[in-house]
């Protein structure tokens, strides 16, 4: 059964950097666009980044637009998020997401909290 685990998250300062890995297992990530969301404390699961699985096109929300580069390692089974210049504001569980066709398959979440 295809599976993604989240790693990397964790407390870092304003203004500081993380990197996010989801590693994916049992899933060929050529037939699935991938997204990363995050989920604030009282607020609505939101979308971060997301990487086309046509033509390979990233996305990006206005809030992290300049800030966060999502990419892949297809050879690796693993997609990531580089977090730079954090704010208090980026704090939440950040959750990854493979969506085929049939299919939209989610990590368990992994918690970044920026400190001001």
């Amino acid at each position: 059964q295809a599976q993604l685990v989240e790693s990397g998250g964790g407390l870092v300062q304003s203004r500081g950097s993380l990197r996010l890995a989801c590693a994916v297992s049992d899933l060929d990530l050529d037939y699935y666009a991938i997204a990363w969301f995050r989920q604030a404390p009282g607020k609505e699961r939101e979308g971060v980044s997301c990487i086309s699985s046509s033509d390979g096109h990233t996305y990006y929300g206005d809030s992290v637009k300049g800030r966060f580069t999502i990419s892949r390692d297809n050879a690796k089974s693993t997609m990531y998020l580089q977090m730079n210049s954090l704010k208090p504001e980026d704090t939440a569980v950040y959750y990854c997401n493979a969506e085929g066709v049939l299919t939209s398959i989610w990590g368990q979440g992994t918690q970044v909290t920026v400190s001001s």
